[in-house]
């Protein structure tokens, strides 16, 4: 049912910026990049609250959330940084190619 209100939300986004035709290409590229981050927000966060069965009815609860959420997002950027890490020290090169041309 989320993912629904979610789809509708995205879909009355392009509508109304196809009445209002954006006319420049900043503003598209910006209200994607703000859709994609609310989608990711809003999956992350959903996730995160389903795997820890937190409960959003007391200040305690919240707290829990925010703490648990920071500390998922701290580490999913630390896991990036190592396989970007890892990426770079690889030898892309095949072994059998010349490099001269």
């Amino acid at each position: 049912m989320n993912w629904l209100i979610i789809l509708i939300g995205v879909i009355a986004i392009f509508v109304v910026s196809k009445f209002i035709h954006f006319r420049h290409i900043k503003h598209r590229i910006t209200a994607i990049v703000i859709i994609l981050v609310v989608l990711f927000l809003y999956a992350s966060v959903s996730g995160v609250v389903k795997t820890n069965d937190i409960d959003w009815k007391s200040p305690s609860g919240i707290l829990s959330a925010g703490k648990i959420y920071l500390s998922w997002l701290v580490q999913a950027f630390d896991n990036i940084k190592v396989l970007t890490g890892n990426a770079i020290k690889m030898d892309w090169v095949p072994k059998n190619a010349s490099l001269g041309g």
